[in-house]
Parts: C-alpha cells; structure tokens; sequence
C-alpha cells in the first residue's frame, strides 16, 4: 500500500429468523421470499455482471447458519416459486384495475415490475435455485469472502452459560463448513454485541455468575480470526441508532444501564486484535456507514428512489418515489427507474470520492482501513437502488486506486496483521449503543424464561449424549433452545413491529423445548418414547442444524472441543 492510503473493506450481514413452516403473510415465509427477491438474487446478479466486467468487487458477507439453512431447504424452493407467481398475477391485474382509477400512466411501471420479476426468476431457474451454492462458487471463484456467525443469531452476551455461547458457535462454524464448504475466517457477532472478560450481572434477576471469559476468547476457540463492532466500543466516536440517526453521547455503556468512563479516542481506520488473544475487531466507520445507512443524512432518502412505504393493493406494486423530504403518502409522485439509476451513479461516484478523502485524511500509512459494515436487506429490500449503488461504487473505486483498495477482511489482515491490541467493553450497535435493545424492563421476562431453561438444557445432556434412545431428543431440544435465544425475539418486540409474532414464537420454542428437557430427567425413562415422537414432528417444523450433537458434545467438551466435523 501507498503512503496515504487505504483497503477498504465493505462488509454485508445477512441474517433472518426460522420463519419456515411458521406462516407465511404477513409474517412467516414472506420476509424470506422477500428477501430473496428485493435483495440475495439482484446482489447476485450484480457481482455475476461485476465478476463479467473484470471489476474487482470483494465484499465480505455473511449468511448467518439459520438463514443460509432456510434458503437450502425444499420448503423454500416451493415458497419462492408461490412468490413468483404471486407477484407476476399482481402484475398482470394491475392494468384493468389502474384503468379502472383512472392510474393509466402508471402501466410502465407495471411493466418494469413484470421485466424484473420475470428475469430474477429466470436467474433463479439458472442457478438451479440454489443461492448458497451460488454464492459458494463466487467465493471459490476468489470473488469475495464469505463469512459466519452464530447458529441462530443469539445474543451471546446476554447467554447465561458459556455452554451456550460455545454451542451457538461450534453449529455456526459446522454449518458454515457443511454448506460452504469451508470454515470461516470472520465472525458477524449478532447485532455487534460484545462483551469483555468480568464479572457478568447484565439484569438484577440475572443468576449469579463469576467471572465469564470474553467474547474474543470464545470467537479465537471456534477458530474465528476477526470480527466487527461499532465505532463507540473502540471511543472511536458516537453509535448509530436505528436508520443511522446520530444516538447519544460518545460514551461507554456498561451493561444494567450503568455508565462507563469513555475511553481514550482511538482511530477506527485500523484493525486491533481484542485482549491478549489473537482475534481482531474491525471498527465501523461512522462517516462512511452515515452516507449510506441513514434515511436522514444519506443517501435512501434521495427524492427519486423508490418509496419503501407505499403500495398498491393488492399486489404490494411499489409505483412511487420518495417525492422529497416529509412529502406524505398521498403526495408522493411516479417512481422513474431511470432518473434513480442516475442518482444511483451519483451518489457512487459521492461515495467513492469520500472513501478517497477519508484514506487521504487518516494517518496510518501502512495499516489504514475503511470499514463499512451493513444488513445485507439494506440493499434491495430497504433501499431498492442499493445493488445498483453497491456495482456503481465498486466500478468508481477502479478510478481512485491506488488510494482507495477494496479488500475483504481476510486479505486485509493477511497484508497488515495488528499490532495495537485494546480491552473493548459491553455494548452492540443497537440504538443506543448498549443492550437495551434486547434487555429492557419490557424484555427481561424473555430472559429470565431463557435463562432457567438454559440451565435445564446443560444439566441433562451429559447423560442424555450418552445414551442412543434420548440422544434425537437432546439434539431437538439444542434446535428449539437455540430458536429460542434468536436475538430477533426481543429486537422486534422492543420496536412494536410484529410483536405478537415475535412472542408467540419465542413462547412456543421454549415450551417445546422445555417439554422435549423434561424427558430428558432422572427417571424419566417411561417418557423417552413420547418425547422421540415429538421430537420427530418438532424436526419436520424445524428442519435445521442436521449435525448438532457433535456440536452439543463440543460445547460440554470445553474450549478445545469447539471444532466439530
């Protein structure tokens, strides 16, 4: 690398909850198909047409193991082809029914929805409907890099066990291995959340703990290299809230709402490795992260992108722009896919020139790096230019090299390992940059259900591992546990969307996995039978993680027993 230069490492994190089997509209399977639709196949057709052009385009994304198993499944592939023909019926109504309201200038826009779905479809049928194998071969192609995360995107400093925290990501390195074909170098960490070696008290009804190790610790045991956080946990500046609004003080948050003297400000525009171990934390960029995540300050609320919040109905057709800033519903004008397509390249070419000043401004010669981490869904679903924006900036950084060096995170600390090691403390890259998103007076009764259940879980699988007849039972009972930590249960409920989705679906999986432990008891040999055969309808639900006993006996194994075949 030059003097007054710098990689850049753009980094994706894909993850939904199981919504399989667990309805479809307008929660279940819809988000999934959606997903799918708005955001995995256009971002595939994308680097298909980067990987055509020669443009170097090396993102580092994540699929976490829940998510990457759904979009494997069978019950997938007839969900997304019943979404298919949902959205090509829609298309093919809306011109009576548009003439109908006198809406006749909007058929062009039908006609550019029909295009759409039409051609994702035929990328779809091309890829023999197997995302993740397509995916796969970008990766093997040296494309990009993919990375892993925890099995159900639990919310590993809040876990009460380091059991859990070890099961979580002994089945997300397993998983990644069985469906990439590889183990992964970098961990998303659920929401960003991490938490230091200490004492752990996170809630007044927590049970009581010693010390706990670190985050880092166990992430270096399951074989991760690095990781991302915000920017506030390195006092590299203040945490973004949801949607990118600037949220709080650039203060530390202990956990239980206490606060932490700030620390010394340290550059986000370098890796460090975390504690004394050989992990490495990247930092977000609030800069760069601000331009494209915020609907206020960046980019996806320019007024000729699509309008996220407008629909036709029925149908869910999005016809219109975002028209300008607190321009209402009923106001907004006719979506143009051309004029966006331009602003799209603007605001890539925007983009591309800021990455520039921001490496031209840092001091790290040899070691700078731009960190730009975001939901995948951002791109395409949220923000529907977003994969237009994410080819347009790929292609403009060619201009600004060599000041300017895309790179995924594997790469960059191949060329340049850390050498500053810091003691990050608690917190995420929630709203205010702590727990509260997920531990709250409104939440902690989800927590303490978790917690006991967690306990029972530990106490019976020694013997239940040991023993043929319970062992389908224990493996059920590890899926329904780890659904249950899924850190979207108490996310969704904290934000009032589908809340009542969210705790029937937490509720369920605790009982089923309360149930499946209680046969599991000294004594209880006269139940094993009718707990197989719930375990055995449970399994048809909830079809994932198929190797999760090895994992189970790796966590009960300890820190050297977290890789698992």
């Amino acid at each position: 690398m030059t003097a007054r230069s710098a990689d850049f490492v753009f980094a994706l994190h894909s993850h939904l909850p199981y919504v399989l089997n667990h309805g479809r509209w307008p929660h279940g399977s819809d988000w999934l198909c959606e997903a799918t639709l708005d955001t995995y196949l256009p971002l595939l057709e994308v680097f298909h047409r980067l990987a055509a052009e020669a443009v170097p385009a090396p993102v580092t994304i994540g699929f976490t193991p829940v998510l990457a198993n759904q979009l494997s499944s069978s019950v997938f592939i007839s969900e997304m082809e019943a979404f298919f023909n949902q959205r090509i019926a829609a298309c093919d109504e809306a011109p009576a029914s548009l003439a109908q309201t006198g809406d006749s200038h909007l058929l062009p826009l039908v006609q550019f929805w029909r295009n759409r779905t039409v051609r994702l479809r035929d990328l779809f049928d091309r890829i023999e409907r197997d995302l993740i194998g397509a995916f796969r071969a970008l990766e093997t192609e040296g494309r990009l890099e993919l990375i892993g995360s925890a099995a159900t995107h639990g919310y590993l400093p809040l876990l009460a066990r380091d059991e859990s925290i070890r099961l979580q990501l002994a089945v997300g390195v397993s998983e990644h291995r069985r469906l990439f074909g590889r183990s992964p170098s970098g961990c998303w960490l659920p929401e960003c959340a991490y938490r230091p070696r200490g004492p752990w008290e996170p809630w007044p009804s927590a049970p009581r703990s010693g010390m706990r190790r670190g985050i880092e610790e166990h992430l270096a045991d399951a074989g991760f290299q690095f990781f991302f956080v915000d920017a506030h946990l390195a006092a590299a500046g203040k945490p973004l809230g949801l949607s990118g609004d600037p949220a709080g003080d650039p203060i530390v948050h202990a956990p239980a709402g206490r606060v932490a003297p700030t620390e010394p400000l340290r550059s986000p525009y370098r890796a460090y490795r975390v504690g004394r171990g050989p992990v490495a934390a990247y930092v977000r960029d609030p800069r760069a992260s601000m331009q494209v995540w915020s609907r206020f300050e960046g980019y996806p609320g320019d007024e000729w992108y699509l309008e996220f919040h407008k629909m036709r109905w029925p149908g869910g057709l999005k016809l219109w722009r975002v028209s300008g800033p607190n321009v209402d519903l009923g106001s907004k004008q006719p979506y143009q896919p051309e004029n966006a397509a331009d602003r799209a390249r603007g605001h890539a070419e925007h983009f591309a020139h800021l990455l520039a000043s921001i490496a031209g401004g840092q001091s790290e010669n040899r070691e700078g790096v731009i960190v730009a981490p975001f939901d995948t869904e951002l791109f395409g679903h949220w923000w529907f230019e977003g994969p237009e924006f994410l080819a347009d900036m790929y292609q403009a950084l060619v201009r600004q090299r060599p000041v300017v060096n895309p790179a995924t995170g594997s790469r960059h600390l191949l060329q340049h390992p850390p050498r500053a090691a810091i003691r990050l403390p608690w917190g995420s890259w929630g709203a205010n940059g702590d727990n509260s998103m997920w531990l709250s007076e409104h939440t902690a009764w989800t927590w303490e259900r978790l917690w006991p259940l967690e306990q029972a879980f530990w106490d019976a699988a020694p013997n239940a591992i040991a023993s043929p007849r319970a062992r389908p039972v224990l493996a059920q009972a590890a899926r329904e546990l780890l659904l249950a930590q899924s850190s979207d249960w108490q996310f969704i409920m904290s934000t009032g969307a589908a809340a009542d989705y969210a705790e029937r679906r937490f509720q369920q999986h605790c009982s089923d996995a309360e149930g499946l432990i209680a046969a599991l008891g000294p004594g209880r040999d006269a139940d094993i039978e009718a707990a197989q055969r719930l375990a055995e309808e449970l399994e048809q639900r909830d079809r994932l993680f198929p190797n999760i006993v090895p994992a189970v006996a790796a966590a009960l194994g300890g820190s050297r027993s977290l890789v698992v075949g």
